[in-house]
């Protein structure tokens, strides 16, 4: 019996969550991942609620790669699409999945507010705090 497309992505989703679990440094709880995919790139976005505030954490070269595989697995022969913008949340242990695909959105023109827009629909206002900028250097003017 061949394997469809759940066969490969259910564990790929698995280790995606386990993946994010590790990043987060452990309670799954309040995890969400907006990933967007164009031509030949991929944006993955972790956030991770903390009650009072949305902390922003960086991605990992092994989740990219693991989003890479998941988007792969998808077709996109047939009329079936492979999704441009990918929602992952984990809440009380159990992940859910939203996608959007090229039809709804065009990720390749750049829109921050596309991911502001998913983070108020999950977070409310709640403030979300990004990690420092590596090896930024500011010029300090008189």
């Amino acid at each position: 019996m061949a394997k469809d497309k759940f066969d490969i992505l259910g564990p790929l989703y698995n280790e995606i969550g386990v993946e994010l679990v590790n990043i987060v440094g452990g309670d799954p709880d309040g995890i969400f991942l907006y990933v967007e995919v164009g031509d030949r790139w991929i944006s993955p976005n972790i956030f991770k609620d903390e009650g009072h505030q949305i902390r922003n954490l960086d991605d990992t070269e092994a989740l990219s790669d693991l989003l890479w595989k998941a988007w792969y697995a998808e077709s996109d022969e047939g009329g079936i699409k492979r999704w441009s913008i990918l929602e992952y949340e984990i809440k009380d242990g159990k992940f859910e999945i939203n996608y959007r695909y090229p039809d709804e959105v065009d990720v390749e023109v750049i829109d921050d507010e596309r991911r502001q827009t998913a983070l108020r629909a999950r977070f409310g206002d709640k403030p979300v705090v990004y990690p420092p900028m590596p090896n930024a250097a500011f010029e300090l003017k008189p």
